[in-house]
């Protein structure tokens, strides 16, 4: 297995979880949990998204 695709398919999986979530928290009605979740939401998708880029870095420079 080539270094760098567990990263970069864990960070998609949690990039698209972060979307789902984003998502549905936006259909919610008003709550204290609304003024939280876009904050969460967006360190997920960054969280994510770093994996997916260190992973594909990784990937480029196995070759």
């Amino acid at each position: 297995m080539r270094e760098g695709l567990i990263p970069t398919i864990v960070g998609t999986g949690v990039t698209a979880a972060g979307i789902v979530l984003k998502v549905k928290s936006m259909k919610k009605s008003k709550n204290i949990m609304n003024e939280l979740m876009p904050m969460f939401t967006a360190g997920v998708i960054g969280f994510g998204l770093a994996h997916v880029l260190l992973g594909t870095i990784d990937l480029f420079e196995d070759r």
